[in-house]
């Protein structure tokens, strides 16, 4: 390893280090951002799942993978709003003074909200399970799902990582954030795809949130969702990891770029 990759993963780490050092100490980060996964998932469940029938599987079972996988976008935008935060307060500007790349200082923030983004989604799983969910394949495939929740909220969290160095202010931040809530709904997290206009299907199909979603529902309730899918899990999870790597490769370049301009 070269003594460049060594100092950008100790930098790294260090201010990854310094960010879940400040959750800790402003614990209503924690608690708002693992109570509101929990609090949509029950309204979702007992609001909105008696009106809405799948075919083929139980709501609950459909509904949960699908809440906890596009949580991650709602995890996501307090990233962007810290991240704004921190240009605000001139904590940026102290670590620019600092000979360290500087992709460091994103990829440590990138690190510690998705250490959060873990945590909130580990809860959000356990409130799935009370209300009724169940796993329906193997426990191992269950834990590569979590897995893979994580890697794909770490992929998204540079769109929010963007969006934050773009907003000008951590109220801005938080704003342009919910411009990506939409696409929740244009997936197949809620409601299945083909119940939706047919104009309408193949944006659904082919946008990351239903490739991870689906990815995550096979892996969870095994030959009743690949049925209900029409595909296998290594198919969903294939697709689901190559969005992934477009995502870092494509905001994280722009991010880099972005702040290195700054």
């Amino acid at each position: 390893m070269t003594a460049t990759a060594i100092g950008v993963t100790s930098a790294s780490l260090v201010i990854a280090k310094r960010t879940v050092l400040k959750f800790i100490r402003s614990p209503q980060l924690i608690v708002v951002s693992t109570v509101q996964g929990a609090m949509f998932l029950l309204i979702f469940r007992y609001v909105f799942g008696g009106a809405i029938s799948v075919g083929g599987m139980r709501y609950v079972d459909f509904l949960v993978p699908g809440y906890v996988a596009t949580g991650i976008l709602f995890s996501g935008a307090s990233a962007s709003a810290g991240v704004a935060e921190d240009l605000e307060l001139g904590f940026v500007d102290r670590l620019r003074s600092l000979p360290i790349n500087r992709a460091a200082i994103l990829i440590g923030r990138s690190l510690a909200d998705t250490g959060l983004l873990a945590w909130s989604t580990a809860f959000t799983i356990a409130v799935g399970f009370a209300v009724g969910f169940r796993l329906h394949g193997a426990v191992g495939k269950a834990v590569l799902a979590y897995l893979l929740l994580v890697a794909f909220g770490f992929a998204f969290e540079w769109v929010f990582v963007l969006i934050g160095l773009m907003a000008g202010s951590a109220q801005a931040a938080q704003g342009l954030s919910l411009m990506v809530f939409p696409f929740t709904f244009v997936s197949s997290a809620f409601v299945p795809v083909r119940s939706m206009p047919g104009w309408l299907q193949p944006v659904a199909n082919n946008q990351p949130l239903t490739q991870m979603v689906n990815a995550v529902r096979t892996l969870t309730q095994g030959a009743q969702a690949e049925a209900f899918l029409g595909h296998g899990a290594g198919y969903w999870v294939a697709r689901s990891l190559l969005w992934s790597a477009g995502l870092i490769l494509v905001f994280g370049a722009l991010a880099v770029a972005r702040f290195r301009k700054g």
